[in-house]
């Protein structure tokens, strides 16, 4: 059973959800924000305090509007995402506190922002989508990927084909798929040619059907 591409990135963005991501963090070319401040924004939402919000927005919102906009392709929709985020992190937290607290913001804008794109016609899907989609079909592009995520094992795998690769592979990657940055933005806040990145992403997509074919989910 042939899956079509949008399928395989939404299945392999979905897969991801486990993994850890803090690998999006590193080498922003934006100012990082402290982990004392995301603390401090975390304990807001623990007192109930409404100004949460206005931390997390003031912290994290271009970025998670950023993220949802390369996934859609829409600025009103990904402020509606963005918004999305701050309300699922009022209802999540607490109980949940977040160990890395963009980490988490994102995870939940990017579902977000896939969810909406499963009712968004495929001519009106972001270029950013689109390109992601044609490098993401070759890796997982039949019906027992499906059935291996809807297992639980897709991102287990993942996971650990992951922790084999070199920590530049790790972050080149992660940073495309899990927070689908385009190919420049990715070498520029890297420091290295969009060759590279490019070249980096191929070897990584080449080695993780490889893997995938080893362990049976892609025949």
């Amino acid at each position: 059973m042939k899956k079509s591409p949008s399928g395989a990135i939404f299945l392999l963005f979905s897969a991801t959800a486990g993994l850890d991501f803090r690998s999006i963090e590193a080498r922003a070319p934006q100012r990082r924000v402290t982990h004392t401040e995301d603390e401090r924004i975390i304990e807001l939402f623990f007192q109930r305090d409404e100004a949460a919000v206005a931390a997390t927005r003031a912290a994290y919102g271009g970025r998670l509007r950023r993220l949802a906009y390369a996934i859609l392709g829409d600025e009103g929709a990904a402020e509606e995402c963005e918004n999305d985020v701050y309300l699922a992190a009022w209802r999540t937290i607490p109980p949940q506190k977040p160990r890395y607290l963009f980490a988490y913001l994102a995870k939940i804008g990017r579902n977000a922002a896939f969810h909406r794109l499963e009712y968004k016609k495929a001519e009106k899907r972001g270029a950013e989508t689109v390109a992601l989609t044609e490098e993401l079909a070759a890796c997982i592009p039949d019906g027992r990927a499906q059935r291996a995520y809807e297992a639980g094992e897709l991102a287990a795998l993942i996971s650990g084909f992951l922790r084999t690769q070199s920590y530049d592979a790790r972050v080149i990657f992660v940073r495309r798929y899990f927070a689908a940055e385009p190919v420049r933005e990715i070498a520029a806040a890297l420091g290295v040619s969009d060759s590279r990145v490019k070249s980096s992403l191929f070897r990584t997509r080449q080695k993780l059907r490889d893997y995938l074919t080893k362990e049976g989910v892609i025949v």
